[in-house]
C-alpha cells in the first residue's frame, strides 16, 4: 500500500485563480473549473458542457441584522463569490471492506480544493487574506478526479460568528450534449422510460441517472455521502440541462459539507458497473470498533406468525442453508396503529420472542424482525437493548420517511444506534444508498428498488444493474415459485449472482416449503451473498447482463435477458485463471417435462474457452465454475 500527498498553495492573479483543471491519475477524466462554471471531459470528449456550480442561499435576515448590504437573492448566491486560493493533492491507498463485492479496493484520486469568498480581496492585499464586510461568507469546492469518475461537493468552513446558512436549493447543473437519452425513473421503485432530455417529458428523475450520449458514451450521475442533508433528484432547467433538485430547504451550521455529486462515464455500460466503488471511496471508513456481529447471509421471510410455522421456518432454513429467518409485519400487532407496541409480541400470538430466538440459536439460525418506522421513532431507545437481550440479530425498517433533513438525520442516527447494540439493519421502501454502509456496515442492504414486491418484467430487471445497483446493494426480494412472477425460473435463479445484496431474501412471496429438491436450487444454496471479486462481463441496459463473481476459488455467473430470446457468449478468459474447471449450468428448458423446466448440466472446460447459451424470452441462466484439482 502506498500513500502520498502533494500540496501546492498558489497566490495567483484573480484570472488564474478562477481557472483550474484537474486530471484523473490515468488521464481519462478532466474537469475544468472557471469561477462558478465547469466542464468535464472523458478520453478527450466533452461529456458535461459548461455548467453551473453553487448553492442557493437566503440569509437576508441575518445580513440585515449585521448591517451587511443585502445580497440579491433573485440570483444564485454563489455567483458573486471570487476564488481566493487553491490546494492540490493526490492520494493512493488500499483498503479492505468488512464485506463487499471485492476484498481489496484501491482509493486513488487527485484532488483540488478551491477557496471562495464573498466580495474580492482588498486592494493591495494577498488573495485569501483580507476581504470586505462579507468575507465571513466563505465556501470551498472540493473536487476529486478518480480513474472511476469525477466527484465534487461544497464545503462551508467553520466561522467564528456561529452563523447558520439557510439553503434554499442547489445551483449545480449538468449540461448534456444535444441528443442525449436517459433512463428516466421518477421514484425509487418506479418504472424506467428511455427518453430524451426534453423539459415537457420530465418531472424529476431519481438517482443514479443513466444516460447515453449521441456518440454512444454512457454517463451516470450519482450522489454519495448523503447522511445529513436533503435528498437530491434531477430536474430539467431547459432541454438537455439537468439541475440538482433538492427535496426541500435545509439549515446548516459550519463547518459543513454537502453530499458529493458524482459523474461517471464509460465506453461500455458495464464499465460503470465495474467502477462503482467510487461511491464507497467517497464515504468515511468504518466507525464500528467490533464488527464481529455483522454477518451477511441469506434470509427467509416468515409471514404466518404462529409458533408452529415459525419453528418450521427455522427448520427449513437449516435444511436449505439459509442463515436467517425474518418475522414479518404483524408480530407485534398492526404496524400502522399507534397502539401496536414493538416491545412485545402481540397478545393474539402463541409464541414469545425469547423462545423463538432460543430455538433458532440452537439450530444455527439468526432471527430478524420487521418494525415499522412509527414504532422505531417512538420506541427506539427501549427497543434496541431489549432486542439485544432477546437475541435478535437484525431489524428490517419498514415504511421509512425519506427526503428532508430531519428524517435523513434520524434514519442514519438510528443505524448508528443499532450498531451500538450489535444489530444489523435492512431499510425498506424508498431509501437509496449513498455509501453509508462503508462507515456503518451493519446497514447490510436496503430496498429503494422496483423489485419483486411489484413483480416487474425482464426488461426492467436488466436495466437495474446499470442504474439502481450502481449506488449500492438492493433488497430485490427474490422469488421462485410464485405464479405472479413475470420471468422464467432461470431468470430468477441468475439474480443471486447478478443482484448484489449482503442480505439476500430468498423465496419471497413463495408459499413456504414448496420446493421439492429441484436440482437447480443448488445454485441458490451454494452462491454466497458477498464476494472476493466481481466483474460485469457484458451487457446493455434494458437488453441483457452477464455478471461474474468469485468466492474463494469458485466463480458464480448469472446471465439475464429482457423479454426477447437471446444468444449470449461467456468468454471465460475474461475472468477465469488458467486451469480446468467443472461447470454446473442451469438454464431454462421449455421442453423439459419437469415442474420448473430448468435443465442442470455439468461441463468440463479449460479457461479461455467460451460457453454459448440460448436464453429464453424473459429468461436467464446460472453457472458455477469449480477448479478441478
Amino acid at each position: 500500500m502506498k500513500y502520498f500527498i502533494i500540496t501546492l498553495f498558489g497566490l495567483w492573479a484573480a484570472t488564474a485563480l478562477n481557472a483550474q483543471k484537474l486530471v484523473s491519475p490515468d488521464g481519462k477524466y478532466e474537469i475544468d473549473v472557471r469561477g462558478m462554471r465547469y466542464t468535464v471531459s472523458f478520453e478527450g470528449r466533452t461529456i458535461i458542457q459548461e455548467s453551473r456550480l453553487g448553492m442557493d442561499i437566503n440569509n437576508s435576515l441575518i445580513e440585515k441584522a449585521l448591517g451587511i448590504p443585502p445580497t440579491d437573492h433573485a440570483v444564485h448566491w454563489c455567483d458573486s463569490m471570487a476564488c481566493t486560493g487553491f490546494e492540490h493533492a493526490e492520494r493512493d491507498t488500499l483498503w479492505t471492506p468488512i464485506y463487499g463485492e471485492r476484498t481489496i479496493l484501491r482509493d486513488h484520486y487527485r484532488s483540488m480544493i478551491l477557496h471562495y469568498a464573498k466580495g474580492t480581496p482588498t486592494e493591495g492585499g494577498s488573495a485569501g487574506t483580507s476581504h470586505d464586510k462579507r468575507s465571513h461568507y466563505t465556501m470551498d469546492i472540493e473536487v476529486r478526479a478518480y480513474n472511476e469518475g469525477i466527484a465534487f461537493r461544497y464545503h462551508f468552513p467553520e466561522t467564528t460568528n456561529g452563523l447558520f446558512l439557510h439553503i434554499q436549493g442547489e445551483a449545480t447543473t449538468f449540461s448534456m450534449p444535444q441528443g442525449t437519452m436517459a433512463w428516466y425513473e421518477e421514484w425509487a421503485q418506479g418504472p424506467f422510460h428511455y427518453q430524451p432530455l426534453k423539459k415537457e417529458l420530465w418531472n424529476e428523475c431519481e438517482r443514479p441517472l443513466l444516460m447515453r450520449l449521441p456518440d454512444s458514451t454512457y454517463v451516470a450521475l450519482l450522489e454519495a455521502e448523503m447522511t445529513h442533508f436533503v435528498r437530491g433528484k434531477f430536474a430539467l432547467d431547459a432541454d438537455n440541462v439537468l439541475r440538482v433538485k433538492l427535496y426541500e430547504s435545509a439549515d446548516i451550521t459550519s463547518p459543513f459539507s454537502t453530499p458529493w455529486r458524482v459523474i461517471m462515464a464509460g465506453n461500455k455500460a458495464t464499465d460503470l458497473i465495474n467502477n462503482k466503488d467510487i461511491v464507497l471511496h467517497l464515504n468515511p471508513p468504518c466507525a464500528i470498533d467490533d464488527v464481529s456481529f455483522i454477518r451477511p447471509g441469506k434470509i427467509f421471510r416468515c409471514c404466518k406468525l404462529d409458533k408452529a410455522s415459525i419453528l418450521k421456518s427455522i427448520d427449513y432454513c437449516k435444511a436449505f442453508g439459509i442463515q436467517y429467518v425474518e418475522l414479518d409485519a404483524g408480530w407485534y400487532g398492526p404496524e400502522m396503529k399507534m397502539e401496536s407496541d414493538a416491545r412485545k409480541v402481540a397478545d393474539t400470538r402463541d409464541f414469545t420472542m425469547p423462545e423463538v430466538c432460543r430455538y433458532a440459536r440452537e439450530n444455527g439460525i439468526g432471527v430478524w424482525v420487521y418494525v415499522n418506522q412509527r414504532a422505531l421513532y417512538n420506541q427506539l431507545d427501549e427497543l434496541l437493548p431489549l432486542y439485544q437481550k432477546w437475541g435478535i440479530k437484525g431489524i428490517k425498517f419498514g415504511f421509512v420517511h425519506i427526503g428532508n433533513q430531519h428524517w435523513t438525520l434520524w434514519l442514519h442516527e438510528a443505524v448508528r444506534q443499532c450498531a451500538q447494540y450489535g444489530l444489523m439493519v435492512d431499510i425498506h421502501d424508498e431509501y437509496r444508498p449513498t455509501g453509508f454502509s462503508r462507515t456503518y456496515p451493519n446497514l447490510l442492504t436496503q430496498e429503494g428498488i422496483g423489485g419483486n414486491e411489484i413483480m416487474p418484467d425482464a426488461t426492467h430487471n436488466v436495466v437495474l444493474p446499470f442504474t439502481r445497483f450502481l449506488c449500492g446493494p438492493a433488497d430485490y426480494t427474490l422469488c421462485y415459485f410464485n405464479n405472479r412472477v413475470k420471468n422464467t425460473k432461470g431468470h430468477q435463479l441468475a439474480m443471486a449472482a447478478v443482484y448484489y445484496s449482503p442480505l439476500q431474501f430468498l423465496f419471497w412471496y413463495d408459499a413456504p416449503f414448496v420446493d421439492k429438491g429441484e436440482e437447480e436450487l443448488r445454485f441458490w444454496q451454494q452462491c454466497p451473498t458477498v464476494f472476493d471479486e466481481s466483474i460485469a462481463l457484458d451487457g446493455e441496459p434494458g437488453q441483457y447482463i452477464i455478471q461474474a463473481r468469485r468466492s474463494g476459488k469458485d466463480w458464480y455467473v448469472g446471465a439475464m435477458t429482457n423479454t426477447e430470446s437471446r444468444t449470449v457468449t461467456i468468454a471465460t478468459a475474461n475472468f477465469l485463471p488458467k486451469g480446468r474447471y467443472t461447470v454446473d449450468v442451469y438454464n431454462d428448458a421449455p421442453d423439459l417435462d419437469t415442474r420448473t423446466r430448468v435443465s442442470a448440466k455439468t461441463l468440463t472446460i479449460r479457461s479461455g474457452q467460451t460457453i454459448t447459451l440460448e436464453l429464453q424470452p424473459s429468461g436467464g441462466a446460472a453457472l458455477k465454475f469449480t477448479p478441478k484439482e
